[in-house]
């Protein structure tokens, strides 16, 4: 698109009128409103709506928009608006993923790392990303090679052989149009990123389309004059831009202005913080954050694990490691909810792809993700169940490529409910559905492999701690008044093996008051810090 060195500014509306029938059409964000360029997507949505145009898009995301209800790419579900999506998650925009359920669109899901990774590969005229994330799992060909519906048929994924060595091979997808969000853009279209959370992918998304000769819109909150902005404030230069769209009141997250603390430019004082109530949740938190190890660098997924930060801010050890999200948070705590990626106080904050670079190659040394339902073998599925896409994120890069993963949630789901405190957990109502299944029906995380490659899997719940050996799947710890077949057996599907030295989980787990684990860790590992 052929334009002079002052950036185009149009209407939301304007910018929707720019994108054709069957391109392929990139967004970025992440969920809870995190970088989401929602005017533009909500004006492409209404466009659509008005006038039928434009249909069959294939569209791309790199993580979960939305709020898993109405909001991030959910308005795009209306017939015959889009005949394709490739997405790095799923369920945070769950109207798109009940279109896949009914194979009324092709449904891809590459993993987060993959995908962010991949616009590099189409901005540097790459064919696509070959790596070892996947390989195991259902992104591998010789199990669903990353199809999450019935109606997809073309294989974007191929198994190759280098040296003697597996890699799998996703195929690039290059975006026509793009749409991305900034915070301050001058009259040539350079953007900084002052009041946002994270870069994301946003740069590497915007080389990608401009490179494959498309479009890139960016939606900003304001505009300046040009040449007026810090070079090194600089996210994006001007000269990808095509068109810009001002939207003054832009939420930093959903239904909420600049948080001065989540960008980054004030410092929270957490010692004057209330503790968080001790239930489930916190328990597993607690004991999982007891797997990591002063000076260790950790991940933090989405779930009952976004909890650990706070844990060891109360523990006092929060400055002893540094736990990072995908999204290219470094240190701090997370903030949890529908914005996670969001954090306070961190020490840095990359962009995603590089985020993803030092995962992939093994720098993590301890993982801290949730599970959905996990097998006698190991095996983990969190991306599809009960007939729900929900999408992997960056859980298989993560947890492939970490020294330890420790798995976190409670033994069963759906109604659940527990009352935790005095030393010990009491299950007022047991949950109806079963997560440790004989078989889980398909695998984001691979448990044998894990082992052959030499990486400790440990599964954490409420009234138990499991680990995955050599010889199998084995039950290493209980709490504190449980009894192990009736309370913890009986409601698995398998039978797991029993360690020899099985122990009762540690009784401070289950008290209001703190654990004193920085004292541990100063006993343990000498003075800290």
């Amino acid at each position: 698109m052929a334009r002079s060195n002052r950036v185009q500014v149009m209407t939301a509306d304007e910018a929707a009128k720019l994108i054709k029938s069957g391109t392929v059409v990139a967004f970025c964000g992440a969920g809870g409103g995190i970088v989401e360029p929602t005017e533009v997507i909500n004006a492409l949505a209404r466009r659509y709506k008005e006038t039928a145009q434009p249909k069959n898009l294939t569209i791309l995301a790199t993580t979960g928009l939305g709020d898993r209800a109405e909001r991030g790419i959910s308005p795009l579900a209306q017939p015959g608006m889009c005949k394709r999506a490739i997405l790095g998650h799923w369920g945070q925009s769950p109207r798109i993923a009940e279109m896949a359920e009914r194979n009324e669109i092709e449904a891809y899901n590459y993993p987060q790392g993959v995908m962010s990774q991949m616009y590099r590969a189409v901005a540097s005229g790459q064919p696509g990303v070959l790596t070892h994330v996947g390989l195991g799992t259902f992104m591998d060909p010789r199990q669903k090679g990353a199809k999450v519906n019935e109606c997809t048929k073309e294989d974007l994924v191929r198994l190759m052989e280098i040296d003697g060595k597996e890699y799998l091979f996703y195929k690039a997808i290059p975006p026509d149009v793009c749409i991305i969000r900034g915070t301050t853009a001058d009259a040539e279209g350079y953007i900084s990123l002052e009041d946002e959370i994270t870069p994301l992918d946003v740069y590497a998304m915007a080389a990608a389309a401009h490179n494959n000769g498309g479009i890139v819109i960016a939606q900003v909150s304001r505009l300046v004059k040009k040449g007026s902005l810090h070079p090194k404030r600089i996210a994006i230069p001007g000269y990808l831009i095509d068109a810009l769209v001002v939207v003054p009141d832009q939420p930093q997250v959903y239904y909420s202005p600049v948080n001065r603390f989540i960008s980054g430019d004030f410092i929270a004082d957490t010692e004057t913080q209330e503790a968080i109530s001790l239930t489930e949740r916190k328990l597993i938190a607690r004991r999982a954050l007891m797997e990591a190890e002063p000076g260790d660098v950790g991940n933090l997924g989405v779930g009952i694990a976004d909890g650990i930060g706070n844990v060891a801010a109360e523990e006092g050890v929060i400055d002893q490691i540094t736990l990072t999200t995908e999204h290219g948070a470094i240190g701090g705590i997370t903030v949890q909810g529908h914005a996670f990626g969001a954090c306070m106080n961190m020490k840095a904050v990359i962009d995603m792809p590089s985020q993803f670079e030092f995962y992939d190659g093994g720098g993590l040394d301890v993982c801290f993700v949730s599970f959905a339902e996990l097998d006698q073998c190991g095996n983990v599925n969190v991306h599809k169940f009960n007939g729900k896409i929900m999408g992997s994120g960056g859980f298989i890069n993560i947890t492939q490529n970490s020294k330890k993963i420790v798995f976190c949630g409670t033994l069963k789901s759906g109604g659940f409910k527990t009352q935790v405190g005095n030393g010990k957990i009491e299950i007022l109502s047991e949950g109806r559905f079963l997560k440790l299944v004989p078989a889980v029906s398909e695998i984001t995380f691979n448990g044998r492999d894990a082992v052959k490659r030499g990486q400790k899997v440990v599964f954490i719940t409420e009234r138990a701690v499991f680990e995955m050996t050599e010889q199998g799947f084995e039950l290493t710890e209980i709490a504190p008044g449980m009894d192990v077949e009736k309370d913890i057996i009986a409601h698995m599907g398998f039978r797991p093996l029993f360690a020899k030295n099985l122990k009762e989980m540690d009784a401070r787990l289950f008290r209001e008051e703190r654990m004193g684990l920085d004292g541990d860790w100063t006993k343990q590992h000498g003075h800290l810090g």
